[in-house]
């Protein structure tokens, strides 16, 4: 199948009276009356007074930009205030998928068109799940792994149904496949969150030549294994995003296919939801969809396009994958309303761990 082309500080109080005309008076220039014989030279331009600008007036903003309208006519939403560690992603389209990769399951490319919606900023941390489970509102789940535990890493090892859960009791849902991807790589199809540079440590959390998790070794078993850093330890990406490839897998919404030509129209068009629409049982598909690589991959898997699939209920093999939440536009307006009890993370910033 071809690439297919869809359209898609305050003011300043003004002086009392009599003294703005003795500040008049003593700035204008009296020149002295010139003595016999003296040469005058030019005569002086006449000063004109010109008046200050009026600090109430302000320049008039620019229009927001245009919104694009897709194929079928829907009008994209406009950007409001994002609920709070969300960034807003525009309504428009963008190219899903490659025809060059070195796996089929990520061709051929087309442009997709997607509705605004809003995504997380940070992989949703091991403390925040745990809160959400203390309150019994998130099922029972998490790492395996020791060392895994730290607060400000992304948790680990839960399946797609805990992390849909987790989601939606925060008023939000997990990203479609076509959603993550146009927030990892903007409307112009590049590769990475960053451009078109490939993944290293200065980028993501990836493995390297020093090892896994650019050299961050696992406390206590099998340190060479590595494991995740904080999230947010590497610059921010596109759209205000942290970790959109490496540090931690990221469940996505949809049932996974073998390639976009397999999936057909459920994976094009406006908004596509994947085979079944998303349903919760889809026949012939068994496998959900994690995205961006991990910790324990090198750069061939931090990229916006690659696909790996894995069986919903995190089995018979058990991986730890993580997520992060998306929300509609008329989700983020109900949260910047009246935002649900969330957990927020532990610390604010934190300054990246030194590798090992």
């Amino acid at each position: 199948m071809g690439t297919c082309f869809l359209g898609c500080a305050g003011n300043p109080s003004p002086p009392a009276p009599d003294a703005q005309k003795t500040s008049n008076f003593e700035s204008a220039a009296v020149e002295p009356a010139a003595s016999a014989g003296e040469d005058l030279g030019d005569p002086k331009p006449t000063e004109v007074a010109v008046d200050a600008p009026n600090p109430e007036v302000k320049a008039a903003e620019p229009p927001p930009p245009a919104l694009e309208t897709a194929p079928d006519g829907t009008e994209g939403i406009p950007c409001t205030s994002a609920p709070e560690r969300m960034s807003c992603i525009p309504a428009g389209s963008f190219v899903r998928g490659r025809d060059e990769a070195e796996r089929s399951n990520e061709m051929p490319s087309a442009t997709i068109w997607a509705q605004t919606f809003y995504m997380d900023q940070y992989e949703v941390t091991y403390a925040e799940y745990k809160t959400c489970q203390k309150e019994k509102r998130c099922p029972r789940s998490g790492p395996r792994y020791t060392d895994f535990d730290h607060p400000d890493m992304p948790i680990q090892g839960v399946s797609w149904f805990d992390s849909l859960a987790y989601c939606e009791a925060h008023g939000k849902t997990l990203p479609t496949e076509a959603q993550w991807e146009k927030a990892a790589r903007g409307p112009d199809g590049e590769i990475y969150p960053w451009g078109s540079e490939p993944a290293d440590c200065e980028k993501a959390i990836i493995k390297d030549d020093t090892g896994r998790s650019c050299g961050l070794k696992k406390a206590i078993s099998k340190p060479e294994t590595g494991r995740p850093w904080d999230v947010g330890s590497r610059p921010v990406g596109r759209y205000g995003l942290y970790d959109m490839v490496g540090n931690s897998w990221e469940w996505v919404y949809d049932w996974y296919s073998r390639s976009y030509d397999a999936c057909g129209d459920a994976c094009l068009g406006v908004d596509p939801r994947g085979p079944c629409d998303g349903d919760e049982t889809c026949k012939g598909h068994s496998q959900k969809i994690i995205r961006g690589g991990s910790w324990y991959w090198d750069e061939t898997r931090a990229t916006g396009t690659y696909r790996r699939a894995h069986f919903p209920g995190n089995g018979p093999h058990f991986h730890h994958f993580g997520f992060r939440c998306a929300a509609t536009a008329q989700q983020a307006q109900a949260l910047t309303t009246s935002e649900p009890a969330a957990a927020g993370k532990t610390k604010e910033a934190a300054a990246p761990p030194q590798a090992g």
